[in-house]
């Protein structure tokens, strides 16, 4: 398998398994009852967490593991992503979570009905407006994570840690409110699915404004270092 197939092949696979781990988490809690609770919280912040660690140590070296349309924007915008792939990338990805939507779908079928496949959603006291700034600052936190750990740590264990880590922080702050997207594949392939379309352009236009900011201001500074 050529480069280019690897790399594509590497991103829908990983972000099928990201938008399959995370949304059942949320689907087997909401079906236990226990969707509302503190615990359940840290259960889907650790699974999203530690299904990108997993993914990343295991195809990071393939394609680098993006698996999120809009870090691969921001890794485009830091100049850390060669042209050629951008566009491939942000097809496939995108495929992976559909795909993915599928899959939960066939699955979980009517037991999935009550969190929509495990779509993002706004709580009652979030505006749309206020959910799409907290997407942007998300995704925003996350991309630098992503772009700091790609050019400065060697280690795929140490970037593994650095980025799950940094979503577990960002989804247990921020997962009440929006339920913490901060990727544009993973609330499509759920929303899809399941015809579960309010505020769906939050979790598109939110993350790509935050991971474009990143980019921008990754490649800025690293620029200005070097003058």
């Amino acid at each position: 398998m050529g480069e280019y197939a690897r790399r594509c092949v590497s991103e829908l696979l990983g972000t099928y398994a990201l938008v399959i781990a995370g949304p059942s988490s949320i689907i087997l809690l909401s079906a236990l009852s226990l969707s509302s609770t503190p615990e359940a919280l840290c259960l889907v912040a650790l699974t999203f967490g530690v299904s990108v660690s997993l993914i990343i140590l295991l195809i990071g070296e393939h394609s680098g593991a993006v698996i999120n349309p809009a870090l691969t924007l921001a890794a485009a915008s830091a100049q850390l992503l060669r042209r050629e792939f951008v566009i491939s990338y942000l097809l496939f990805q995108t495929t992976g979570g559909i795909l993915a939507g599928i899959t939960l779908r066939l699955v979980f079928g009517p037991l999935g009905n009550a969190t929509s496949l495990g779509s993002t959603k706004l709580a009652d006291s979030v505006s749309p407006a206020m959910g799409m700034g907290l997407e942007a600052l998300g995704t925003f936190i996350l991309a630098v994570s992503a772009l700091a750990a790609t050019a400065w740590l060697s280690r795929a264990t140490l970037q593994a840690l650095a980025v799950g880590g940094t979503l577990t922080i960002l989804i247990l702050f921020i997962g009440p409110l929006t339920g913490a997207g901060f990727n544009p594949a993973r609330s499509l392939g759920p929303a899809l699915a399941s015809d579960y379309f309010p505020d769906l352009y939050v979790y598109v236009i939110g993350p790509i404004v935050g991971g474009l900011s990143a980019g921008v201001l990754f490649r800025w500074l690293h620029i200005s270092r070097r003058l």
